[in-house]
């Protein structure tokens, strides 16, 4: 017996099916890698093929919308007063823990316009915590944003070369590293 067809909800049903598919998104590409099958992410989102090229005509489209929502779990940092960079880093690790297929996508297609700005506005939260850190002299004051991102980037690659059983132990290695060379010098041992 064929199954019973949902009801046409139309226009209205635009924002639930965008964000159902934003989220199907993130957990198809974690589990299968950023070359998973589109009609996947559909059927996990409970929708059809043609939504979800309506809201996302390709893979790029689709991961700069999970993108944006990651980096604005980000910002939410950054505007916090107490905000740190531990803090800003344990959250980069737990979303390039999940999302290791997508961040292969996106700097895939890194002059593509459309990613552009995810980069800006990373560059803006690690500005604002680092200038944070900085005044708190918890970072030594030589160290810039470009060193940050240098880290954020090294940090996302080094998890893709292992395997995920392995990634949380080895990120936490990673920030350990990253955060010994951040840290002020003490001036006696200098």
């Amino acid at each position: 017996m064929p199954a019973t067809p949902k009801a046409n909800r139309g226009p209205s049903a635009g924002p639930a099916n965008r964000a159902a598919l934003v989220a199907a998104a993130r957990a198809v590409f974690a589990d299968a890698g950023y070359s998973a099958p589109l009609s996947a992410v559909a059927r996990r989102a409970g929708v059809g093929q043609g939504s979800l090229y309506r809201h996302f005509p390709d893979r790029v489209s689709l991961a700069v919308a999970v993108f944006d929502e990651n980096i604005t779990e980000l910002e939410q940092v950054a505007d916090s007063p107490e905000g740190t960079l531990d803090d800003l880093l344990d959250l980069v690790i737990e979303q390039a823990l999940v999302s290791k297929a997508l961040i292969d996508l996106i700097t895939a297609d890194i002059g593509d316009a459309r990613v552009e700005h995810l980069g800006t506005r990373v560059q803006t939260v690690v500005a604002t915590i680092l200038a944070r850190e900085q005044a708190a002299d918890r970072i030594r004051a030589e160290i810039d944003t470009a060193d940050v991102m240098l880290a954020v980037a090294m940090l996302a690659g080094v998890l893709g070369w292992n395997p995920l059983e392995a990634r949380r132990e080895v990120a936490q290695r990673a920030w350990a590293l990253f955060r010994a060379a951040f840290r002020p010098r003490d001036d006696a041992r200098d």
